[in-house]
């Protein structure tokens, strides 16, 4: 039986026809008032950019066919302004008509049809499910064989999936259908204003689109890991209170999550950088631990208590802010010195970055180690830390500033340098890339001495925050910290994957976690755990999105 809910082609039609009419006549109007203003303004400012491009022609000719041009287009100019005003009222005229009658008279009716039609396809769907079971049950019972039982079993399977494909397909044409209906409107408002959408309609069309693409398999392999970690946060704050009888979410708390996450910004958008490599490094928190001894050193409170190569050393004759400078310059010289002749290595004979930085992390580690004895070289003047960042109203730590800086000049450099394109197609393709004319070599090297300048900067942060106490075990497990705050932001191993907001979410999530489990009275190791498991599930997700573009 027919179902008078569900339109034909034709009633759609009919139900289309008159709005089209109605707008096409006012369109007619607007395309004779823009014949010699608009339109030749359009076509004028086109001319001139292909003239200027044109190599065939000489500078003088360039000159004099631009100037004929510019000529001609302020008198255009002059017509589009003095029809501008009826142009817009035809346009305000056509745009009152399509709120008024779209929706009601078209959109509104085909919405319906297409749900109706989606129930009947449904109920048609179930129905041949079940026919298909009926029939293979008989065909079934007449098997004599194992093999005729095998046949039946695989040619059922085969149809069962034959059914599903022709369901899906016709509940993605209706879906179609119905997106087309909504789009058509716009496509007319495009058409009037030569494709200039209010901010309404813009995020109108948006939220259609984003209805239309929508895909749960998809969005939970893209936001399932952000979503647990959410669902453990809320599980943290709703447990802390009752086991600690502390409130978790507490302004203060806030600021120290984000004071503590400022200098790892720092090394997760160092580290972030390798990753998009296809890389890594494993020698953050050796350069860490490194710069916070010698950091520590220069900006000692007095004569060092402990040595350097058996040897103490005594800046306090030195200004205060020349001892700010010193530590921070010879933090970055030695954090970039490393990471550049990681990158050398990597980029000059191809050798893993987790080979590379491992080394650095050995040989780093065992220096500073040797150098040092394992002392600990105390605190640092406790004016560095209010004059570098100092609270504001007493209670915002300006350190946070500092990672905010160093988020949008990273962002910067990702997004609007050659430098940062290039990243993206060596990451992407090394192999294509160096044949479009890229410098691998090139681009490896300054992505490490970027990386090592952001580290240097990092810890020379964290050294003042934590008023010192610099040794060489400072920083252990920094760097598990950073790719993982990478990984979890999606910056993907595969390389040529990732964004710099996402490092951004990466290391507030572990900050926030790491913090929330320390509130919460967890043993430190076993935050170690959590770690593992969040890397190892943000790898997996990782790699299935990798297999699932293959």
């Amino acid at each position: 039986m027919e179902n008078k809910a569900i339109l034909t082609v034709e009633e759609e039609q009919n139900l289309l026809r008159p709005i089209d009419q109605y707008i096409s006549d006012i369109q007619k109007k607007i395309n004779e008032l823009r014949k010699d203003g608009t339109d030749r303004v359009i076509a004028l400012n086109n001319h001139i950019a292909v003239v200027r491009e044109n190599s065939n022609l000489t500078k003088a000719e360039k000159k004099s066919i631009i100037t004929e041009n510019k000529q001609t287009l302020s008198g255009a100019k002059r017509v589009e302004q003095e029809k501008k005003a009826e142009v817009n009222k035809l346009i305000d005229e056509a745009v009152k008509y399509l709120d008024e009658h779209y929706d009601k008279e078209y959109y509104n009716k085909i919405a319906a049809s297409c749900e109706a039609e989606t129930a009947a396809e449904k109920v048609r769907y179930e129905k041949e499910l079940e026919d298909l079971k009926i029939q293979h049950q008989k065909d079934f019972q007449k098997a004599v064989s194992k093999t005729d039982l095998k046949e039946e079993k695989y040619v059922f399977k085969n149809r069962l999936f034959d059914a599903k494909l022709k369901h899906e397909s016709t509940l993605q044409e209706i879906k179609d259908r119905q997106h087309e209906a909504f789009a058509h409107r716009y496509h007319l408002i495009d058409l009037l204003r030569l494709s200039k959408f209010t901010f309404s309609e813009k995020q109108k069309q948006k939220w259609e689109n984003y209805k239309y693409t929508f895909n749960i398999k998809q969005f939970l392999l893209k936001n399932g890991l952000y979503i647990a970690i959410l669902f453990i946060f809320i599980l943290l704050c709703i447990l802390t209170p009752i086991i600690k009888h502390t409130q978790l979410l507490t302004m203060n708390n806030i600021l120290n999550i984000l004071q503590a996450a400022s200098p790892r910004m720092f090394l997760a958008l160092g580290v972030g950088g390798l990753i998009l490599l296809g890389g890594t490094d494993l020698s953050v928190g050796r350069m860490v631990g490194t710069s916070m001894v010698l950091s520590t050193m220069i900006m000692h409170k007095g004569i060092n208590t402990g040595a350097l190569f058996d040897k103490i050393y005594d800046f306090t004759g030195m200004p205060i802010g020349l001892r700010i400078v010193l530590a921070l310059v010879v933090c970055c010289c030695v954090t970039t010195l490393f990471t550049t002749i990681a990158g050398f290595f990597t980029a000059r004979f191809k050798i893993h970055p987790f080979i590379s930085t491992m080394a650095n992390m050995l040989i780093m580690f065992g220096l500073i180690t040797f150098a040092t004895k394992g002392v600990s070289f105390g605190a640092i003047e406790m004016s560095i830390n209010k004059t570098i960042m100092p609270k504001i109203g007493g209670q915002f730590p300006t350190i946070i500033l500092w990672a905010v800086a160093a988020v949008v000049v990273m962002w910067f450099v990702w997004n609007k340098t050659k430098l940062g394109k290039n990243m993206y197609a060596v990451g992407g393709n090394p192999e294509a890339a160096a044949v479009s004319g890229i410098s691998v070599f090139k681009v490896t090297i300054i992505a490490f001495m970027i990386a090592g300048i952001l580290y240097g900067f990092g810890s020379w942060l964290e050294c003042i925050r934590m008023v010192g106490s610099g040794s060489a075990a400072y920083g252990q497990g920094w760097e598990t910290d950073a790719i993982a705050a990478c990984v979890v932001g999606g910056i993907s191993f595969k390389g040529g994957i990732g964004k710099i907001q996402g490092i951004v979410v990466g290391v507030l999530v572990f900050t926030a976690l790491t913090y929330s489990l320390t509130i919460l009275g967890v043993d430190t190791n076993l935050q170690f755990v959590f770690s593992g498991i969040i890397i190892l599930s943000a790898v997996t997700i990782d790699c299935l999105k990798y297999v699932q573009k293959k």
